[in-house]
């Protein structure tokens, strides 16, 4: 087939199963040509509704602007989301080269001056149209899109406004680049056995075959997640766990090409810079405007109240750690790559529980069942695996996802084993959104991606406790998407205010920790035996242990984005100082000079929770409040279920927030539930 035929597979609709992607049929040199051609069709489609001789309309020119662009939203979905779980030196030269395409043609959009007059007009009749409430959010949001994007400046400053959004798309991508090179690139040869003491069978394992399939003897430990976390957690030597810490915390922060320090300094100033042309004081400003929080003032009396509440247990926590390492093993001083080791033990000693205990009872499989199941009882979903979807890789399995009358909800993939072109992190993702258009309600795509052990020879796919709860996390997240059923793509699934996207996934965690769920998926993978009741009390008992120490670590991280986001960074001269200060007041641990978090702390430099980290506590107190609702009327209470499908996930972005939790609810949200939950009061 010639490249100009190959291309059209991604130019038109895909001639497949429900529309899924034909990953097996798509060549790598077939991107490029076809965004390019796929920018020109979107143009086409922009410039018909620029140039419509009739007056403005809803339809022909809102609604026609949200509905263009489909085969370049497929196009990008598709690149984008397999160059974070299947990319290659190839696929980031390739990202390299066609985002500054992207967004040349997104600045092409927002800074059309004929394109703004026909929206502004639509905007200006607002009152006298009618519109449904899903309606008015999309005008408001194309009018706000345009209006906070440029489409107001001068020529001049619409110019600097292409070149600054042009850098920061490269930056970014180099960034995650660079952490992923970063995370390549480091291994832990181990040939002698007494460096394995303390290590659970299944780590040693899977070490093992790792070093076979690379032909070396001994065992191989990588900063991949299932391998680092059980190292870092049971390995008795101490100077090795020193090592593999170390080595994790200075990613990016070598003195190589991989270095993300100037990188880090030259997007949070662009993003400054590019909030100051915009009117806005800070990026922070710039960005929250359109949040639940509304502002940085907001976000931060959020996060230091929850300081001040989650301090002192924090801090009576580490000294009760430190006088436990100290006894048992005569540390003088816990260090960094000490604390998830004594955390494990005193855990075990406290309530006679640990992940190797329990990790029998959640295969990968079953927890997965698990979470079926419960979406099953909940809304009424049917997941049923099928073989004649198309896949990237052949660790990915595919589900059809039904409900109650046998009707298509989703397309479900799941990707969960770790592998050398995908990042580190667990993430929800979409290829191809939810709509309705022409009476046809479009399903949606939607993948989960996490970084789970492999099945070893002996052993399958075991998962810690946090594993089960990271899966059942990023399924929330799936939910959301998949139980979309709005009108416009650009309000449907996730696309909602990003402090409001945590909430379902956040709750989701919740069923984790209850008996009846649990009965559903935790069975010992030998015997079949359900999880004993004592273990689930245990674990009900354990779920608050060192949360002080939890709630401190995400409140500094919040702290750090709002330090590099809701100031002017443009007298930063020093990441290391920079971060050292802004964590000041949350550390417990002494400074480790060979770490930095800011070079590798991809969600808000490379992915898109920049003044938004703060959102993950935030809709902490969404989530304990909404389950104190489903605990007060039972857990499988259908009445409730229904009640947070059709108000929250269903809806997708379509109202404010907040309204959306209150119809749920009958309320605002209350912090006492967290708070409790937390153990902080």
């Amino acid at each position: 087939m010639c490249l100009c035929e190959q291309m059209k597979i991604l130019t038109q609709k895909f001639q497949t199963k429900h529309n899924t992607a034909p990953f097996s049929k798509i060549h790598i040199e077939d991107y490029k040509p076809a965004f390019i051609e796929n920018i020109a069709k979107a143009r086409a489609e922009i410039d018909a509704i620029t140039n419509n001789t009739e007056a403005p309309t809803f339809q022909n020119t809102i609604e026609a602007l949200d509905f263009s662009g489909d085969a370049l939203d497929r196009l990008s979905s598709i690149f984008f989301n397999l160059n974070s779980a299947e990319t290659s030196d190839e696929m980031q030269k390739i990202a390299q080269e066609v985002s500054p395409l992207l967004t040349e043609f997104s600045n092409d959009i927002t800074l059309n001056e004929d394109l703004f007059k026909r929206i502004k007009t639509v905007y200006e009749q607002r009152d006298k149209l009618n519109l449904t409430a899903e309606q008015a959010t999309l005008l408001d949001k194309k009018f706000k899109g345009f209006s906070r994007n440029g489409a107001l400046l001068s020529e001049e400053k619409k110019s600097k406004l292409r070149e600054i959004d042009t850098e920061l798309a490269k930056l970014k991508l180099t960034y995650g680049e660079n952490v992923l090179a970063e995370t390549n690139n480091y291994q832990l040869h181990i040939t002698n056995e007494n460096d394995l003491k303390g290590l659970p069978e299944g780590t040693v394992e899977a070490a093992k075959a790792l070093a076979q399939s690379k032909e070396l003897e001994g065992w191989i430990f990588t900063l991949d997640f299932p391998s680092y976390l059980p190292f870092v957690t049971y390995a008795d030597n101490r100077a090795l766990r020193k090592e593999m810490a170390i080595a994790a915390g200075k990613k990016a922060f070598q003195n190589n090409q991989f270095n993300n320090q100037e990188i880090t300094l030259k997007i949070a100033k662009l993003r400054h810079e590019r909030a100051n042309l915009l009117g806005y004081e800070t990026h922070s400003h710039f960005v929250l405007e359109e949040r639940m929080a509304q502002n940085p003032d907001k976000v931060k009396s959020f996060l230091n109240d929850l300081l001040a509440k989650a301090k002192p247990a924090a801090e009576l926590e580490f000294a009760q750690l430190s006088v436990f390492a100290k006894e048992l093993h005569g540390i003088e001083k816990l260090e960094k790559w000490d604390g998830a080791y004594y955390s494990e033990k005193l855990k075990r000693q406290l309530f006679n529980l640990d992940d190797e205990k329990l990790k029998p009872y959640f295969q990968l499989e079953n927890v997965l069942n698990g979470a079926f199941a419960i979406a099953g009882n909940l809304y009424g979903l049917t997941f049923t695996e099928v073989f004649d979807i198309d896949k990237y890789h052949e660790e990915v399995t595919t589900y059809e996802v039904t409900d109650e009358v046998g009707g298509l909800v989703a397309i479900f993939y799941a990707d969960f084993f770790p592998r050398k072109g995908k990042r580190n992190g667990a993430w929800m993702t979409s290829f191809k959104s939810q709509y309705i258009k022409e009476n046809t309600n479009e399903r949606p795509h939607i993948s989960n991606v996490c970084n789970f052990t492999k099945p070893t020879a002996t052993k399958p796919s075991l998962l810690t406790f946090n594993e089960v709860t990271t899966l059942f996390h990023e399924f929330g997240h799936g939910l959301h998407g998949m139980l979309a059923n709005t009108v416009y793509p650009s309000l449907s699934g996730t696309s909602v205010y990003w402090d409001f996207v945590e909430l379902p996934s956040q709750v989701m965690e919740n069923w984790c920790y209850e008996p009846e769920a649990l009965a559903l998926f935790a069975k010992h993978y030998q015997t079949g035996d359900v999880i004993p009741q004592e273990y689930v009390e245990k674990i009900k008992e354990s779920a608050s242990f060192q949360e002080g120490m939890a709630t401190l670590r995400q409140i500094s991280f919040g702290l750090l984005d709002m330090a590099f986001h809701s100031n002017n960074p443009t007298a930063i001269s020093d990441v290391k100082a920079f971060e050292k200060a802004a964590f000041e007041g949350t550390t417990l641990y002494s400074d480790v000079a060979e770490n930095c978090m800011s070079v590798s702390f991809s969600h808000i430099f490379n992915g898109g929770y920049s003044s938004g980290y703060y959102s993950y506590k935030w809709a902490e107190v969404l989530d304990a409040d909404a389950f104190a609702y489903f605990q007060e009327k039972g857990i499988f209470n259908k009445e409730v279920a229904t009640k947070f499908k059709d108000n929250v996930l269903s809806k997708g972005g379509t109202e404010l927030p907040m309204e959306l939790y209150k119809r749920f609810r009958g309320q605002e949200p209350k912090a006492d539930a967290l708070l409790k939950r937390a153990g902080l009061i």
